[in-house]
């Protein structure tokens, strides 16, 4: 369930929705991913790992950042503002990533590593189908990596406005 110690009114930032991952280094890169874009995580279960898991820990959940974990796609679903924008995140996708204006309060979804996002998902929802262009005949980006590309280009076309300078 939640972990809200810095709960954030709706639209103050995006949503990486992750369905079923089952990776805990890739979880926990994309936890250390939406510590540092102020970004939330939503995982939906089943889970291929305990969150608890040490070396998803070691990768980000020493960050204090929020992130829920659903039950159900259905109860994420549910619990979002209706108002806002969810897409699929998919080599199956029928528009390219950067040719989607994305807005405040956006949901990205993602699929598994293993099996993706399921066809009855896409079937059920009409959301969105993105991709992210890559060579013929290769296997997917790592799961991380394509999160990270997506969260960027929506933070850039919204002139990262969550965000500040690094300061070492």
């Amino acid at each position: 369930m939640p972990n809200d110690t810095n709960v954030k009114k709706k639209g103050e930032f995006f949503n990486i929705v992750l369905y079923n991952p089952q990776i805990p280094p890739n979880t926990g890169n994309i936890l250390r991913l939406c510590s540092n874009t102020n970004t939330r995580l939503h995982l939906i279960k089943p889970l291929g790992f305990e969150l608890n898991n040490k070396s998803l820990r070691r990768a980000g959940l020493d960050y204090k950042i929020d992130y829920m974990v659903y039950d159900q796609f259905r109860d994420f679903i549910e619990s979002q503002n209706k108002n806002t924008k969810k897409y699929f995140i998919s080599k199956y996708g029928n528009i390219k990533y950067s040719d989607q204006k994305f807005e405040r309060g956006d949901s990205l979804i993602f699929g598994s590593e293993i099996n993706g996002i399921p066809k009855k998902m896409f079937n059920k929802y009409e959301f969105p189908k993105l991709f992210i262009p890559m060579k013929k005949k290769s296997r997917s980006i790592n799961l991380s990596n394509a999160v990270s590309i997506c969260v960027y280009e929506a933070l850039r076309q919204n002139h990262f406005f969550n965000l500040e300078k690094f300061a070492v």
